[in-house]
């Protein structure tokens, strides 16, 4: 086989367009009849120097690596003749010559493309407000008075949240709600505050896993005006009479459930503080009476009488989740608690919102509260519970 890749090299080299016969070297390798019948013959008649070593060199394959072999030549005549003009004629190429080559074509010229770079948008911006009449029950014993009947209420939420898409967030919301009410029997008051709530809850993330955040929140709420009960001369609440304030550091997990229609956020801190604040100790009321709220009501709100402050340490849950049951009906719920393990406060708030047309929603609120630092209540014991039904205008933005 070395022999005749060497003699292929050198046939490569040496060989001149009238030497046809080298053409069994490049050729598949075929097993030619002549050439065993040149091995085997005793007197060798061919006069070829050239011809007898690769007639050699092919018969040393034949008995070396037979498996090279790709065709016989009785194979080869029956697929068709072969051409001996190859062999006795050279084949000439016939080159047309041109004066001018034809121009190459012009590639077509890419027009500039203008490209623009968008900011990531981080901040997402939503709100919703609502202006409603409505029925309303208050049990006799709700921490911030108030009375059954009929009345109004406005609402507005407006929420700003950051979120990064990396690992950090913050989520900021802002609920106001301010609501009035007349009553036949109260010949003290003629408005009375019924629904009254300024909040904010923010939030501070870190991503710990998919859904899992390592978070520090803050809550603060207060109330715009004071409050009253039917024919009582005393101020039951106020304007940062109480302000509550609560930190939590914890973990906050991000709910898409049910095909993402059951959405919100559960925060768990189990290391919390609870700071209440109430800036008015003395209520001066009609007739130049001047009570103390807290010698009638020794401990309310947990404070002590003559007291503004009340500090405590715990653990807080709260959770905020919205259920997009249909395209009609929606239900929000907020759920707080927080225990000091000497006091527990819980609150658990869930509106139930009806679409009637794009503008026009109605409203069913239910809210049972529960509150050891209050006084207790012979029917309701701590317990607490409002309910109100509305309907009016509504707006999502």
């Amino acid at each position: 086989m070395a022999a005749l890749m060497a003699l292929s090299a050198q046939a490569a080299h040496n060989m001149s367009p009238l030497q046809g016969q080298y053409y069994k070297l490049f050729a598949p390798l075929t097993f030619y009849h002549e050439v065993a019948a040149e091995q085997l013959s005793i007197a060798s008649e061919d006069p070829d120097e050239v011809g007898r070593a690769i007639d050699q060199a092919l018969m040393h394959v034949y008995l070396n690596r037979p498996d090279l072999v790709e065709v016989t030549q009785t194979e080869q005549q029956e697929s068709g003749e072969l051409r001996q003009d190859i062999i006795e004629q050279p084949v000439v190429q016939q080159v047309s010559m041109v004066e001018q080559a034809e121009p190459m074509p012009e590639a077509p010229q890419a027009e500039p493309t203008e490209v623009v770079v968008e900011k990531p948008k981080f901040w997402t911006r939503k709100g919703d407000g609502y202006l409603q009449f409505m029925q309303n029950y208050v049990s006799g014993n709700w921490y911030k008075g108030g009375e059954s009947n009929y009345s109004a209420v406005a609402s507005l939420t407006l929420e700003a949240n950051y979120d990064n898409k990396s690992k950090w967030k913050w989520d900021n919301k802002l609920e106001m709600k301010l609501g009035f009410q007349t009553s036949r029997t109260d010949e003290v008051h003629k408005f009375k505050a019924n629904e009254d709530l300024f909040r904010y809850t923010g939030k501070v993330g870190l991503q710990a896993a998919n859904k899992w955040y390592y978070t520090l929140q803050g809550l603060a709420y207060t109330q715009f005006s004071r409050g009253f009960k039917s024919n009582d001369i005393r101020t039951y609440s106020d304007f940062l009479s109480p302000l509550n304030i609560s930190i939590g550091l914890g973990m906050d997990y991000k709910v898409e459930w049910l095909n993402k229609k059951l959405t919100g956020t559960i925060n768990i801190s189990p290391f919390a503080v609870n700071y209440r604040y109430v800036d008015r100790t003395q209520f001066r009321q009609k007739n130049d009476i001047t009570v103390t709220d807290f010698d009638w009501f020794p401990g309310r709100y947990g404070i002590d009488a003559g007291k503004h402050h009340l500090l405590d340490f715990g653990s807080q849950v709260t959770a905020a989740l919205e259920w997009k049951i249909n395209d009609v009906i929606t239900w929000k719920t907020r759920f707080y608690g927080f225990t000091s393990y000497h006091r527990t406060e819980l609150e658990w708030e869930n509106t139930f919102a009806l679409r009637v047309s794009k503008y026009i929603s109605a409203n069913l609120f239910l809210f049972p509260r529960f509150d050891d630092s209050n006084k207790w209540d012979d029917d309701l014991g701590y317990w607490q519970f409002k309910e109100y039904s509305s309907l009016g205008f509504s707006y999502n933005f």
